[in-house]
């Protein structure tokens, strides 16, 4: 057997690693799987660029930012399979959703409309609204600037972004430290359950397909041990495989649900994998569709044009150069060529190509495919826009226009 040490934070989207280990699924591909929980992602990240682990379930701007090396010395990594798309709640204090008109089942213009003229107001008071994101380099942090921003909020001047780990959440809301969150589950369901926040939106609604957590390897692990790097992400999908499975779905809840694992009941963990989240305190379960997504429709393969989205957004909100050459190496982190070698001749899906216009698609899709038949979900932005990225700095260009206006 050959080990892999995994970072992970106790999230549900860290699901596929915890299950191949579990279930057996790693040990069937000759791998041995020891798992490091923390509570931050800056100890997730230092843990991979140290050397302490192997791998990493990550958050996927972080990745892109610690190979281009934004606020540290670069480490060169690279990202051959996504563990999830979407699992994001924007979660809201009792008190700011009594002032909101709009929640959860709502279009997410509406909510944000709602959410931005609150903000706006508090600003004018002299109380900015302080929302929670997990890091600065987060998919939380850029998803919530893009929905805020195309709804008329200022998320630089209106508003308060401070970063609280997934584990602390409630207890901000509890001590008033924050007025709003985004995170993944099961951290907002455990707020709502203690009467701290109210769930008004999901980031399912801002980005139907946003690229969420990968699992990221330094490059000299990828070269030097290419085959057993293979071997593991086949046993990753395997996992997710049993991870959609309505059948498992009790079973692998009360796995996660074990405190060497994300340590929160049951329960809450099931509301994320089935995608029907209750909103507040003792409402009934809404369902949400493809709230989390960690197997189909190519869910698990790297487009490197998600990559390049969320670097538009890095440039777009001053963290890194807007360039051409930022675009190509962000895109470079994503790497759908070990993808494709890990699964050829297995019968799963291999994309065509390796990136697509990002927010083209509205109802699902079929598409090219070296092998299998891909069909690929809805992938609209919430606004109607999209990324192309043959034209990256057209769209930055237009990004950059929008906050001088």
């Amino acid at each position: 057997m050959t080990l892999f040490r995994i970072g992970f934070l106790p999230l549900v989207d860290a699901s596929l690693p915890i299950v191949a280990h579990a279930y057996g699924l790693a040990a069937k591909e000759g791998i041995t799987i020891e798992l490091h929980r923390d509570r931050t992602w800056a100890a997730v990240r230092d843990r991979l660029s140290y050397g302490q682990t192997d791998a990493a379930h990550m958050i996927a701007p972080l990745a892109i930012a610690t190979a281009l090396g934004l606020s540290a010395p670069p480490v060169p990594l690279g990202a051959p399979f996504i563990l999830g798309l979407n699992g994001n709640t924007i979660t809201v204090s009792r008190e700011v959703a009594s002032a909101m008109n709009a929640g959860l089942g709502d279009p997410a213009a509406a909510v944000g409309r709602e959410l931005a003229r609150l903000a706006k107001a508090r600003a004018a008071a002299g109380r900015k609204l302080r929302l929670g994101v997990v890091h600065r380099y987060s998919s939380h942090n850029y998803m919530m600037r893009y929905w805020l921003a195309a709804c008329g909020c200022d998320p630089d001047e209106d508003v308060e972004i401070v970063v609280v780990p997934p584990p602390s959440v409630l207890d901000a809301f509890l001590a008033g430290d924050i007025d709003g969150s985004c995170v993944g589950e099961p951290w907002n369901s455990l707020a709502v359950e203690r009467e701290a926040a109210v769930i008004v939106a999901t980031t399912r609604q801002i980005w139907s397909r946003g690229v969420e957590k990968l699992l990221a390897f330094r490059n000299t692990v990828l070269e030097e041990r290419r085959d057993e790097v293979e071997a593991l992400l086949r046993a990753l999908y395997a996992a997710g495989s049993a991870v959609i499975d309505p059948a498992q779905r009790e079973d692998i809840a009360a796995l996660l649900a074990r405190p060497e694992y994300v340590g929160l009941p049951a329960e809450l963990i099931a509301r994320a994998l089935s995608g029907k989240l209750v909103p507040t305190a003792g409402a009934e379960p809404k369902p949400v569709t493809d709230f989390l997504v960690v197997h189909r429709e190519a869910a698990n393969f790297p487009w490197r044009s998600q990559a390049m989205w969320l670097y538009s957004q890095m440039a777009r909100w001053g963290q890194a150069p807007g360039d051409e050459d930022g675009f190509a190496s962000a895109a470079a982190v994503f790497r759908p060529d070990i993808y494709r070698t890990a699964f050829v001749g297995t019968g799963a899906v291999l994309p065509g190509a390796s990136a697509k216009v990002e927010g083209a698609i509205d109802a699902p899709l079929a598409a090219g495919s070296h092998a299998g038949r891909l069909m690929m979900g809805p992938d609209r932005f919430f606004d109607g826009r999209r990324f192309d990225p043959d034209r990256p700095m057209e769209y930055l260009a237009e990004d950059l226009r929008s906050r001088e206006g």
